[in-house]
Protein backbone atom coordinates (compact mmCIF):
# COMPACT_ATOMS: atom_id res chain seq x y z
CA UNK A 1 0.00 0.00 0.00
CA UNK A 2 3.04 2.73 0.74
CA UNK A 3 4.61 1.76 -2.18
CA UNK A 4 1.28 2.93 -4.17
CA UNK A 5 0.91 5.68 -2.30
CA UNK A 6 4.16 6.68 -3.23
CA UNK A 7 3.22 6.48 -7.22
CA UNK A 8 5.91 3.19 -7.23
CA UNK A 9 5.47 -0.35 -8.88
CA UNK A 10 3.16 -2.87 -7.08
CA UNK A 11 2.42 -6.49 -7.46
CA UNK A 12 -0.94 -6.18 -7.36
CA UNK A 13 -3.33 -3.31 -5.91
CA UNK A 14 -3.83 -2.68 -2.47
CA UNK A 15 -6.79 -2.37 -0.70
CA UNK A 16 -8.33 -0.84 2.35
CA UNK A 17 -12.28 0.45 3.14
CA UNK A 18 -12.80 4.08 5.13
CA UNK A 19 -14.95 3.27 8.25
CA UNK A 20 -13.57 -0.41 8.27
CA UNK A 21 -13.09 -0.61 12.05
CA UNK A 22 -16.86 -0.01 12.88
CA UNK A 23 -20.17 -0.50 11.39
CA UNK A 24 -20.20 -3.70 10.11
CA UNK A 25 -18.60 -5.79 11.86
CA UNK A 26 -19.66 -8.08 14.64
CA UNK A 27 -16.53 -7.72 17.10
CA UNK A 28 -17.29 -4.14 16.95
CA UNK A 29 -20.96 -4.26 17.56
CA UNK A 30 -19.67 -6.48 20.61
CA UNK A 31 -17.83 -3.67 22.02
CA UNK A 32 -20.34 -1.05 21.66
CA UNK A 33 -22.47 -2.81 23.29
CA UNK A 34 -20.26 -1.98 26.52
CA UNK A 35 -18.97 0.96 25.37
CA UNK A 36 -19.55 4.71 23.38
CA UNK A 37 -17.25 5.89 20.53
CA UNK A 38 -15.12 8.47 22.99
CA UNK A 39 -14.42 5.68 25.64
CA UNK A 40 -13.22 3.53 22.94
CA UNK A 41 -11.19 6.16 21.44
CA UNK A 42 -9.76 6.71 24.80
CA UNK A 43 -8.87 3.38 25.82
CA UNK A 44 -5.72 1.84 23.91
CA UNK A 45 -6.42 -1.30 24.00
CA UNK A 46 -9.94 -1.12 23.07
CA UNK A 47 -9.09 0.95 20.07
CA UNK A 48 -5.95 -1.61 19.25
CA UNK A 49 -8.86 -4.63 19.20
CA UNK A 50 -11.77 -2.69 16.90
CA UNK A 51 -8.95 -1.36 14.61
CA UNK A 52 -7.17 -5.02 13.98
CA UNK A 53 -10.88 -6.65 13.61
CA UNK A 54 -11.24 -5.90 9.89
CA UNK A 55 -7.31 -6.68 9.14
CA UNK A 56 -8.08 -10.33 10.78
CA UNK A 57 -11.46 -10.40 9.43
CA UNK A 58 -10.97 -9.04 5.67
CA UNK A 59 -7.50 -9.39 4.86
CA UNK A 60 -7.07 -5.58 3.81
CA UNK A 61 -3.47 -4.22 3.64
CA UNK A 62 -4.09 -1.54 5.82
CA UNK A 63 -5.45 -0.97 9.14
CA UNK A 64 -6.86 2.51 10.28
CA UNK A 65 -6.64 3.99 13.67
CA UNK A 66 -10.25 3.96 15.18
CA UNK A 67 -10.73 7.09 16.90
CA UNK A 68 -12.79 10.34 15.49
CA UNK A 69 -12.24 13.28 14.28
CA UNK A 70 -13.42 15.41 16.89
CA UNK A 71 -11.27 13.53 19.27
CA UNK A 72 -9.00 16.64 19.65
CA UNK A 73 -11.62 19.11 19.95
CA UNK A 74 -12.67 17.35 22.98
CA UNK A 75 -9.49 17.00 24.18
CA UNK A 76 -8.84 20.58 24.51
CA UNK A 77 -12.30 21.05 26.38
CA UNK A 78 -14.99 21.75 23.73
CA UNK A 79 -17.93 20.75 25.08
CA UNK A 80 -19.65 17.74 22.60
CA UNK A 81 -21.12 14.60 22.37
CA UNK A 82 -21.58 11.93 19.64
CA UNK A 83 -25.07 11.28 19.49
CA UNK A 84 -26.07 8.18 17.93
CA UNK A 85 -27.72 8.65 14.68
CA UNK A 86 -26.72 11.74 15.14
CA UNK A 87 -23.29 12.45 15.03
CA UNK A 88 -20.82 15.36 17.09
CA UNK A 89 -23.36 17.64 18.81
CA UNK A 90 -21.86 20.88 20.44
CA UNK A 91 -23.14 22.62 23.15
CA UNK A 92 -21.65 26.28 22.67
CA UNK A 93 -21.27 26.67 18.79
CA UNK A 94 -18.22 29.25 17.76
CA UNK A 95 -20.02 32.10 16.20
CA UNK A 96 -18.34 35.47 17.70
CA UNK A 97 -14.62 36.05 17.67
CA UNK A 98 -14.42 36.04 21.52
CA UNK A 99 -15.59 32.42 21.42
CA UNK A 100 -12.18 31.23 19.62
CA UNK A 101 -10.36 31.42 23.01
CA UNK A 102 -11.83 28.10 23.90
CA UNK A 103 -9.62 26.65 21.17
CA UNK A 104 -6.32 26.31 22.43
CA UNK A 105 -3.81 24.61 20.45
CA UNK A 106 -3.73 20.76 20.81
CA UNK A 107 -0.91 19.44 22.71
CA UNK A 108 -1.46 15.38 21.85
CA UNK A 109 0.70 13.71 24.20
CA UNK A 110 -0.57 16.08 27.16
CA UNK A 111 -4.25 16.51 26.05
CA UNK A 112 -4.82 13.17 24.04
CA UNK A 113 -2.10 10.73 25.08
CA UNK A 114 -4.40 7.46 24.51
CA UNK A 115 -4.62 8.06 20.62
CA UNK A 116 -0.76 8.08 20.72
CA UNK A 117 -0.31 4.95 22.95
CA UNK A 118 -3.25 3.37 20.67
CA UNK A 119 -0.83 3.63 17.69
CA UNK A 120 2.58 2.13 19.79
CA UNK A 121 0.58 -0.74 20.41
CA UNK A 122 -1.07 -1.26 17.16
CA UNK A 123 2.41 -0.79 15.20
CA UNK A 124 3.45 -3.23 17.41
CA UNK A 125 0.84 -6.23 16.40
CA UNK A 126 0.22 -5.23 13.20
CA UNK A 127 1.40 -6.38 10.25
CA UNK A 128 0.36 -4.22 7.99
CA UNK A 129 0.69 -0.25 7.67
CA UNK A 130 -1.48 1.86 9.83
CA UNK A 131 -2.87 4.68 8.47
CA UNK A 132 -3.44 7.78 11.22
CA UNK A 133 -5.89 10.78 10.12
CA UNK A 134 -7.57 13.94 11.52
CA UNK A 135 -10.28 16.14 10.59
CA UNK A 136 -10.00 18.95 7.98
CA UNK A 137 -10.08 22.67 9.28
CA UNK A 138 -13.09 23.68 7.02
CA UNK A 139 -15.14 20.15 7.87
CA UNK A 140 -14.26 20.86 11.98
CA UNK A 141 -15.62 24.10 11.53
CA UNK A 142 -18.48 23.33 10.22
CA UNK A 143 -19.62 21.15 13.33
CA UNK A 144 -18.19 24.24 15.38
CA UNK A 145 -20.19 26.66 14.26
CA UNK A 146 -23.53 24.33 13.12
CA UNK A 147 -23.58 22.82 16.77
CA UNK A 148 -23.77 19.34 14.99
CA UNK A 149 -23.88 18.26 11.24
CA UNK A 150 -25.44 19.88 8.64
CA UNK A 151 -26.80 19.28 5.00
CA UNK A 152 -26.60 22.91 4.28
CA UNK A 153 -23.62 24.16 6.62
CA UNK A 154 -25.68 27.67 5.97
CA UNK A 155 -24.06 29.09 8.97
CA UNK A 156 -20.89 28.27 8.01
CA UNK A 157 -20.79 29.52 5.05
CA UNK A 158 -22.37 32.80 6.08
CA UNK A 159 -19.90 33.08 8.73
CA UNK A 160 -17.35 32.37 5.63
CA UNK A 161 -18.49 34.87 3.53
CA UNK A 162 -19.56 37.33 6.61
CA UNK A 163 -16.65 37.59 8.89
CA UNK A 164 -13.49 36.61 6.69
CA UNK A 165 -11.32 37.12 9.32
CA UNK A 166 -12.89 35.25 11.73
CA UNK A 167 -13.24 32.80 9.36
CA UNK A 168 -9.00 32.73 8.71
CA UNK A 169 -8.13 32.90 12.49
CA UNK A 170 -10.76 29.65 13.09
CA UNK A 171 -9.35 27.65 10.26
CA UNK A 172 -5.41 28.66 10.93
CA UNK A 173 -6.49 26.81 14.61
CA UNK A 174 -7.81 23.92 13.16
CA UNK A 175 -5.35 23.54 10.81
CA UNK A 176 -2.92 23.64 13.81
CA UNK A 177 -4.74 21.21 16.02
CA UNK A 178 -4.94 18.69 13.02
CA UNK A 179 -1.41 19.25 11.91
CA UNK A 180 -0.45 18.27 15.98
CA UNK A 181 -2.80 15.66 15.37
CA UNK A 182 -1.35 13.98 12.52
CA UNK A 183 2.92 14.68 13.55
CA UNK A 184 1.62 13.04 17.03
CA UNK A 185 0.17 9.19 15.14
CA UNK A 186 3.42 9.76 12.55
CA UNK A 187 6.00 9.93 15.14
CA UNK A 188 4.45 7.35 17.17
CA UNK A 189 4.65 5.24 14.40
CA UNK A 190 2.06 5.70 11.89
CA UNK A 191 2.75 4.74 8.19
CA UNK A 192 0.14 6.87 6.75
CA UNK A 193 -1.83 9.95 7.26
CA UNK A 194 -5.46 11.05 5.68
CA UNK A 195 -6.57 14.69 6.39
CA UNK A 196 -10.74 13.99 6.41
CA UNK A 197 -12.32 16.90 4.90
CA UNK A 198 -15.30 15.29 4.19
CA UNK A 199 -17.51 18.26 3.68
CA UNK A 200 -15.72 20.51 2.05
CA UNK A 201 -17.41 19.16 -1.45
CA UNK A 202 -20.67 21.57 -0.62
CA UNK A 203 -18.08 24.63 -2.08
CA UNK A 204 -17.98 25.62 -5.30
CA UNK A 205 -13.49 25.69 -6.68
CA UNK A 206 -13.21 29.21 -5.99
CA UNK A 207 -14.61 29.61 -2.89
CA UNK A 208 -12.49 26.35 -1.99
CA UNK A 209 -9.69 28.29 -3.17
CA UNK A 210 -9.64 31.44 -1.12
CA UNK A 211 -11.21 30.27 2.07
CA UNK A 212 -9.91 26.47 2.65
CA UNK A 213 -6.89 26.20 0.76
CA UNK A 214 -4.75 28.90 2.45
CA UNK A 215 -5.33 26.64 6.14
CA UNK A 216 -4.60 23.25 4.52
CA UNK A 217 -1.52 23.59 2.21
CA UNK A 218 0.71 24.54 5.50
CA UNK A 219 -1.06 20.74 7.13
CA UNK A 220 0.64 19.14 4.61
CA UNK A 221 4.06 20.99 4.21
CA UNK A 222 4.25 20.69 8.15
CA UNK A 223 4.57 17.10 7.52
CA UNK A 224 6.65 17.27 4.44
CA UNK A 225 9.47 16.02 6.51
CA UNK A 226 8.21 13.04 8.14
CA UNK A 227 8.22 11.12 4.55
CA UNK A 228 4.81 9.68 5.43
CA UNK A 229 2.33 9.57 2.59
CA UNK A 230 -0.56 12.07 3.07
CA UNK A 231 -3.77 11.37 2.03
CA UNK A 232 -6.28 14.42 1.15
CA UNK A 233 -10.42 13.06 1.15
CA UNK A 234 -13.68 14.75 0.97
CA UNK A 235 -16.83 13.97 -0.82
CA UNK A 236 -18.61 15.18 -3.30
CA UNK A 237 -15.18 17.10 -4.31
CA UNK A 238 -15.18 16.14 -7.87
CA UNK A 239 -15.14 19.87 -8.91
CA UNK A 240 -12.38 20.13 -6.20
CA UNK A 241 -9.95 17.94 -7.06
CA UNK A 242 -7.73 19.79 -8.97
CA UNK A 243 -7.36 21.81 -6.47
CA UNK A 244 -7.06 19.24 -3.56
CA UNK A 245 -4.05 18.31 -6.16
CA UNK A 246 -2.36 21.14 -5.34
CA UNK A 247 -2.83 21.17 -1.43
CA UNK A 248 0.27 19.34 -1.11
CA UNK A 249 -0.99 15.34 -0.66
CA UNK A 250 0.93 12.80 -2.11
CA UNK A 251 -2.77 10.96 -2.96
CA UNK A 252 -6.37 12.24 -3.35
CA UNK A 253 -9.43 10.52 -2.50
CA UNK A 254 -11.90 10.24 -5.21
CA UNK A 255 -15.65 9.35 -4.34
CA UNK A 256 -17.82 7.52 -6.63
CA UNK A 257 -19.51 10.53 -8.49
CA UNK A 258 -16.54 10.88 -10.72
CA UNK A 259 -15.70 7.91 -12.77
CA UNK A 260 -11.88 7.66 -12.56
CA UNK A 261 -10.07 8.18 -15.20
CA UNK A 262 -12.04 11.03 -15.60
CA UNK A 263 -10.68 12.38 -12.06
CA UNK A 264 -7.18 11.45 -12.80
CA UNK A 265 -7.36 13.86 -16.01
CA UNK A 266 -8.12 16.57 -13.11
CA UNK A 267 -5.66 15.71 -10.94
CA UNK A 268 -3.15 14.93 -13.23
CA UNK A 269 0.11 11.96 -12.73
CA UNK A 270 1.29 14.05 -9.98
CA UNK A 271 -0.49 12.46 -7.18
CA UNK A 272 -1.99 8.52 -6.38
CA UNK A 273 -5.45 7.74 -6.25
CA UNK A 274 -7.82 6.30 -3.73
CA UNK A 275 -11.22 5.45 -3.21
CA UNK A 276 -14.20 5.49 -6.16
CA UNK A 277 -16.45 2.42 -5.03
CA UNK A 278 -19.99 3.75 -4.33
CA UNK A 279 -20.41 1.94 -1.10
CA UNK A 280 -24.01 1.50 -1.99
CA UNK A 281 -22.89 -1.00 -4.31
CA UNK A 282 -21.69 -3.89 -1.46
CA UNK A 283 -25.79 -3.70 -1.11
CA UNK A 284 -26.39 -5.30 -4.53
CA UNK A 285 -25.82 -8.60 -5.67
CA UNK A 286 -22.00 -10.42 -5.90
CA UNK A 287 -23.01 -10.02 -10.29
CA UNK A 288 -23.17 -6.19 -9.42
CA UNK A 289 -20.27 -5.79 -7.37
CA UNK A 290 -17.76 -7.54 -9.27
CA UNK A 291 -18.66 -5.60 -12.26
CA UNK A 292 -18.57 -2.25 -10.21
CA UNK A 293 -15.47 -2.96 -8.71
CA UNK A 294 -14.28 -4.59 -12.27
CA UNK A 295 -15.07 -1.37 -13.79
CA UNK A 296 -13.12 0.89 -11.07
CA UNK A 297 -9.86 -1.51 -11.57
CA UNK A 298 -9.97 -0.99 -15.21
CA UNK A 299 -10.17 2.74 -14.92
CA UNK A 300 -7.31 2.68 -12.98
CA UNK A 301 -5.13 1.20 -15.62
CA UNK A 302 -1.25 2.39 -15.02
CA UNK A 303 -2.08 4.99 -12.67
CA UNK A 304 -1.40 4.55 -8.68
CA UNK A 305 -3.96 3.62 -6.91
CA UNK A 306 -5.34 2.08 -3.97
CA UNK A 307 -8.75 0.62 -3.86
CA UNK A 308 -11.31 1.92 -1.40
CA UNK A 309 -14.89 2.88 -1.11
CA UNK A 310 -15.85 6.58 -2.05
CA UNK A 311 -17.02 6.77 1.23
CA UNK A 312 -17.26 4.96 4.31
CA UNK A 313 -18.44 0.97 4.79
CA UNK A 314 -22.57 1.52 5.42
CA UNK A 315 -23.83 -0.48 8.62
CA UNK A 316 -25.88 -2.77 7.18
CA UNK A 317 -23.05 -3.63 4.59
CA UNK A 318 -22.60 -7.89 4.68
CA UNK A 319 -18.38 -7.98 6.16
CA UNK A 320 -18.72 -11.30 3.59
CA UNK A 321 -18.87 -8.78 0.95
CA UNK A 322 -15.94 -6.88 1.91
CA UNK A 323 -13.89 -10.23 2.03
CA UNK A 324 -14.88 -10.97 -1.88
CA UNK A 325 -13.62 -7.34 -2.83
CA UNK A 326 -10.55 -7.72 -1.63
CA UNK A 327 -9.44 -10.84 -3.16
CA UNK A 328 -11.09 -10.23 -6.50
CA UNK A 329 -9.11 -6.85 -6.27
CA UNK A 330 -6.11 -9.12 -5.17
CA UNK A 331 -6.26 -11.12 -8.06
CA UNK A 332 -6.41 -8.66 -11.09
CA UNK A 333 -3.70 -7.87 -13.14
CA UNK A 334 -1.58 -4.89 -12.69
CA UNK A 335 -0.31 -2.76 -14.96
CA UNK A 336 2.89 -1.00 -13.68
CA UNK A 337 4.12 2.27 -13.96
CA UNK A 338 6.54 0.86 -16.66
CA UNK A 339 3.60 -0.48 -18.58
CA UNK A 340 4.17 -4.40 -18.17
CA UNK A 341 1.21 -6.58 -17.20
CA UNK A 342 1.75 -8.38 -13.40
CA UNK A 343 -0.17 -11.94 -14.13
CA UNK A 344 -1.64 -13.15 -10.98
Amino acid sequence: MLRAYRGQPVDHMPVWFMRQAGRSLSEYRAVRMHSNLFEISRSPQLAAEVTIAPVRRLGVDAAILFSDITVPLAAIGIDLEIKPGIGPVIAQPIREPADLRRLRPFEPEQDAPYVTEAVRLLVRELEVPLIGFAGGPFTLASYLIEGGPSRTHTRTRALMYGNPRLWRSLLDALAGIALASLRAQALAGASALQLFESWAGILDPQTYRTYVLPSTVPIFRGLADLDVPRVYFGVGTGELLADMGSAGADVVGVDWRVPLDQARMRLGRKVATQGNLDPAACLAPWEVVRERVTDVLRRAGASAHVFNLGHGVLPETDPEVLRRIVDLVHQHDVITPEGAAVDL
